[in-house]
C-alpha cells in the first residue's frame, strides 16, 4: 500500500533534525512557510495543507 502525501511529509518531517526545522521550505501565496509551519498546517487539516503537501511533492522533498 503506497502512503498518502500526508504520512509521507509526516515521515520526513520526523527525520529532519530540529536545527533545521525553522528553515523555510516552500513559498506559499508568497509567505515563506518552515518546517514547523507546514507540520503544523498539515496536522490540522488546514486548508493550505494540501497545498503545501503538493508543492513538496512537486519538488521532490516528499
Amino acid at each position: 500500500m503506497s502512503m498518502g502525501l500526508k504520512e509521507r511529509f509526516l515521515k520526513v518531517y520526523a527525520d529532519v533534525p530540529l536545527s533545521l526545522r525553522s528553515e523555510i521550505i516552500v513559498v506559499l501565496d508568497g509567505e515563506p512557510v518552515s518546517w514547523n509551519a507546514a507540520f503544523l498546517e498539515v496536522s490540522s487539516d488546514s486548508k493550505n495543507s494540501e497545498k503545501i503537501l503538493k508543492k513538496l511533492e512537486e519538488m521532490a522533498i516528499i
